[in-house]
């Protein structure tokens, strides 16, 4: 006992987000408590309409780079992208341990395999309690849009801390599963620091839907359909699969899945006892012809209309093996994410023109959220009766309204932390307070292999080709003389047609002309100082005769 006071006495807890607040997406913080750290999710998000070129975003790992001996282990709450996508990428750097229930960590498997890596992946169930140096860590199961999810209470030399992961409150969950709001209850009564809750619904008066609905909803429209079926849903909702398939088999229905996310997962679920198939229903989709249309469901992905995905090809007559036909009834089993409405109204649109009947979320019931809405954020924080609280999981208008709710159940505002990713909360038995930007915590682009080589300077680049595009100026200059021995030629791209804008494009060489002779009259040879203006004559012209900032990039070379 008295080693440990002596040993701990004089640290506080650290809560560090690395990602997760004033977005949606890449959900990740850090617990630290003198030199030991355990770490929440390491998710990604994707990127938005001005990162351009950007495959995905993932968290800054510098800080848990710089500390990498305090890491005890990663615990995983559930196998959504925005909570396990990073995962590959931080293994790459750091091979720490990583704890999660049998699903996420199928998936997150899957992912290092693709990747040529090995994790030190460790299995655990709700009702667990795993140690992490002084962080003993409880996993309570929980109802989300996905199969295993889990809430974590840590006990720390501090306290308990209580992170909700995603949920919401579902009385009635296709797995029979329901939350352990006992357990929620029993962790109140002892006492609990801090709270993290989920606020993606936070502005949402009233309750969740169960997921029962939505089953209700596809039962109507499976009962009186005479026409092939498409069902797009998100490939990580097992619960709504094993729905449809039940569905088919019940009305007599082969079934088939397009689309790779949705392959993988379907096997994986299938082979950790998530989905139970029943033999001969599932057919490939490529043997699908022969295979009558009201004796035949496909699920796939694209439900958020994703370019690539299979749904989109499908729209698109890109498909290899099914085409739409008119008749065709499509369902799809979702709701836009933000930012994407646009996608999925052209996909819907495209859909139409072929004659197919589309069922979306405007129409009827065919999805309900994942996340609490305020009548359940409230029934989970009068259960845990936090002293202190942290909403996390939003924007950060999410976040404020989260907060005002708990102000509303009595918890005090000055013990109601809004932070920011790369703030830190420090607490000790009796206080906590907020420090402003104490960790390196932006976002890192992902593209192609490249990882964090993209930064502001590339992404300001890629924005002003994508506004005004691009003119080269090509030019040889003699060494000796200075002379213009050829040139200056002109290449446009993504600026103007040169063939149909000759006069301009004429008009803009004599300028770059104009400017190297004014350079090589002073004598000046040197090369930044012939591109600087060459650059600023050419922009002031470009400007002048179209009100356009092409990227105007000079090339000489010595002869």
């Amino acid at each position: 006992m008295n080693n440990r006071k002596k040993n701990n006495g004089g640290h506080s807890l650290k809560v560090i987000p690395l990602g997760g607040l004033h977005e949606i997406g890449k959900n990740m913080t850090a617990l630290e408590y003198g030199g030991e750290m355990v770490i929440i999710d390491c998710g990604m998000s994707f990127p938005d309409d001005e990162m351009y070129g950007i495959d995905v975003v993932i968290p800054d790992f510098t800080y848990l780079m710089e500390n990498s001996r305090k890491i005890k282990g990663i615990v995983i709450t559930h196998g959504h992208e925005d909570h396990i996508g990073a995962v590959p990428y931080l293994v790459e750097k750091l091979n720490v341990p990583i704890y999660g229930t049998p699903f996420p960590l199928g998936l997150i498997r899957n992912k290092l395999e693709e990747r040529g890596l090995k994790g030190r992946l460790n299995k655990i169930h709700a009702g667990d309690t795993i140690k992490l140096g002084c962080f003993k860590v409880e996993a309570i199961r929980t109802t989300h849009s996905i199969a295993d999810a889990i809430c974590l209470c840590i006990d720390t030399p501090v306290g308990k801390v209580f992170h909700t992961g995603d949920f919401k409150i579902d009385y009635t969950p296709v797995d029979g599963e329901p939350i352990d709001l006992a357990k929620f209850a029993e962790i109140g009564q002892k006492g609990v620091l801090l709270m993290m809750s989920d606020s993606t619904n936070a502005t949402r008066p009233g309750y969740t839907r169960s997921e029962r609905k939505v089953g209700e909803t596809l039962e109507a429209i499976f009962a009186r359909s005479k026409k092939r079926m498409i069902v797009a849903t998100f490939s990580s909702n097992v619960h709504r699969i094993q729905k449809i398939i039940d569905l088919a088999k019940q009305n007599r229905r082969k079934v088939a899945v397009s689309g790779r996310s949705m392959i993988n997962v379907v096997g994986l679920a299938e082979e950790l006892g998530y989905l139970k198939i029943p033999k001969g229903i599932l057919v490939d989709i490529n043997q699908t012809k022969n295979i009558p249309d009201k004796q035949l469901v496909i699920i796939t992905t694209g439900s958020q209309g994703e370019p690539m995905s299979a749904l989109s090809r499908m729209a698109t007559s890109d498909h290899k093996a099914i085409k739409i036909k008119p008749g065709d009834q499509i369902i799809l089993s979702s709701t836009p994410i933000p930012g994407n409405e646009k996608l999925v109204s052209n996909v819907v649109n495209l859909l139409f023109e072929k004659g197919a009947e589309v069922i979306y979320s405007d129409i009827a019931e065919t999805h309900v959220s994942g996340h609490a809405c305020q009548e359940e954020l409230k029934l989970a924080l009068s259960l845990i009766k936090p002293k202190f609280f942290m909403p996390v999981h939003g924007e950060f208008r999410h976040l404020k309204a989260h907060a005002d709710l708990a102000e509303e159940l009595g918890i005090k505002e000055k013990n109601i932390f809004l932070l920011e990713n790369g703030d830190c909360l420090e607490l000790n038995k009796r206080q906590a307070k907020q420090l402003h930007g104490i960790v390196q915590a932006g976002a890192v682009m992902v593209d192609g292999l490249g990882v964090g080589d993209v930064g502001s300077i590339v992404m300001r680049d890629r924005h002003l080709l994508s506004e005004s595009g691009l003119i080269i100026v090509v030019a040889s200059i003699d060494q000796a003389t200075g002379e213009i021995v050829a040139g200056p030629d002109l290449i446009s791209r993504g600026f103007v047609y040169v063939r149909e804008n000759e006069d301009l494009m004429d008009q803009a060489r004599e300028v770059a002309v104009k400017a190297l002779d004014k350079c090589i009259h002073f004598n000046t040879r040197d090369w930044n100082t012939l591109k600087s203006a060459v650059r600023d004559d050419l922009r002031r012209f470009i400007y002048n005769k179209t009100g356009r900032n092409p990227v105007i990039l000079p090339i000489f070379m010595e002869v």
